[in-house]
């Protein structure tokens, strides 16, 4: 889902607790938990592109007049997103293979997922005939089982994910992927918790659809006291990104749906 030699998303299934394959290899899974740096990220291809909003209707509008909402029944959390952005099942899982590992394993998944501009890059860059498709962005809600407080677990899951996403291939993560230090954050619900940005840049550009990263995440705690965390991961340095006004926009429309 987001660049690296190719970057996409394969769905499977709905229910809490599915997987997806995506950039590299993005797979997704339901009980999702913070993950160490590895290394690079493969292919995959793109979710299925529903039409409208799966997720539209019900007792949750959204909050920003025009944009869709996105409901993670798992963690309890809504959000929107602009109107041009595909919303998938709230049963699909999505995230991003151990590319070092290389057995399928996922080294960071998050649950009910947005995505924006799936088809924003193709290439087929094993040359087996198939294009691997990159997301422009991706977004959605996971677990922060463990953390001690919300600055931790927005910092780790937003170097995570810049790392998962844009930087497996990189020969030295610990100089590429930079974070900033947790800042306090209020969304327009009054729900509170803590933010962090982070970038992956100077990066090998082995194809067309290589390009640097960047993600930011907003931890909060959910109806159950357990921490979650709203992610969102996304190209950088690329016509058309995703800017800052946007993504700290979508940010500020998180909020918990009370179950």
């Amino acid at each position: 889902m987001a660049i690296v030699a190719a970057a996409a998303v394969v769905v499977t299934a709905a229910v809490t607790g599915t997987f997806v394959l995506t950039r590299d290899k993005k797979t997704v899974q339901a009980n999702d938990k913070p993950v160490a740096a590895s290394s690079p990220p493969a292919s995959s291809a793109a979710p299925p592109a529903p039409t409208g909003n799966p997720r539209a209707g019900g007792d949750v509008k959204p909050v920003i007049p025009g944009w869709k909402v996105v409901i993670n029944p798992l963690h309890g959390t809504a959000f929107d997103v602009p109107p041009d952005w595909t919303v998938a099942s709230s049963g699909l899982s999505s995230g991003f293979e151990d590319a070092k590992k290389g057995d399928g394993s996922p080294l960071v998944t998050m649950t009910a997922p947005a995505f924006y501009k799936q088809d924003w890059c193709k290439v087929d860059s094993n040359k087996d005939g198939k294009e691997e498709t990159t997301e422009l962005a991706g977004t959605g809600a996971k677990g922060a089982q463990g953390a001690k407080d919300t600055a931790e677990a927005a910092r780790i899951a937003a170097e995570n994910w810049v790392y998962a996403a844009y930087a497996q291939d990189s020969p030295n993560p610990k100089e590429t992927v930079k974070s900033t230090d947790s800042k306090d954050f209020t969304t327009l619900s009054g729900l509170k918790g803590s933010f962090s940005t982070a970038t992956a840049t100077g990066l090998p550009k082995k194809t067309k659809c290589d390009s640097d990263g960047k993600s930011i995440a907003f931890a909060y705690k959910i109806a159950n006291g357990d921490f979650a965390v709203w992610v969102l991961y996304a190209a950088a340095g690329v016509p058309g990104e995703v800017s800052k006004e946007t993504y700290e926009k979508i940010m500020s429309s998180v909020r918990l749906t009370g179950s």
